[in-house]
């Protein structure tokens, strides 16, 4: 059976940037989630996890995305896609992620099949609240995972 890990990043402390760590939340409690796959708050670790993408053959990263589009609008990369929407930086653990894919590479770790879902953030400044408009998105986001999830 293919190993499947859904991974959100971003900071449960900086508004919109929590919308990865949020997505998980709601597959957890929702119990949609396969046998194969295994959903982690993967919170703003970087190169820690690494260790979890070992045996993992598709990765989902669900996590906030600069797009220069509204807040809220949501988007689905894959491959080579995903380390680029990664260069521009909304937070550290961005980096860190980068850093992590190309490492993964270099051990032969890479998962065969990498995609991002994303949306776009409206405020990155401190609290515990998503906006509206990513909140809005939350339903979307978890729809976009299921259905990775049923391709895979």
């Amino acid at each position: 059976m293919n190993k499947t890990l859904v991974l959100g990043l971003g900071n449960t402390i900086m508004s919109d940037d929590g919308i990865g760590p949020r997505v998980i939340e709601q597959l957890q409690s929702s119990g949609s989630l396969s046998d194969h796959a295994v959903c982690m708050d993967g919170g703003t670790l970087g190169l820690d996890l690494l260790p979890y993408l070992e045996g993992v053959q598709h990765l989902i990263i669900v996590d906030a995305v600069e797009l220069g589009k509204p807040a809220g609008t949501t988007v689905r990369l894959v491959g080579d896609e995903v380390p680029m929407a990664l260069e521009t930086k909304l937070s550290p653990h961005q980096m860190g992620m980068k850093d992590l894919l190309a490492v993964a590479r270099l051990m032969g770790q890479l998962p065969e099949e990498i995609v991002l879902i994303g949306a776009q953030p409206g405020c990155l400044e401190m609290g515990t609240e998503l906006t509206p408009a990513v909140a809005a998105a939350l339903p979307t986001l978890c729809n976009m995972v299921c259905a990775e999830l049923h391709s895979c």
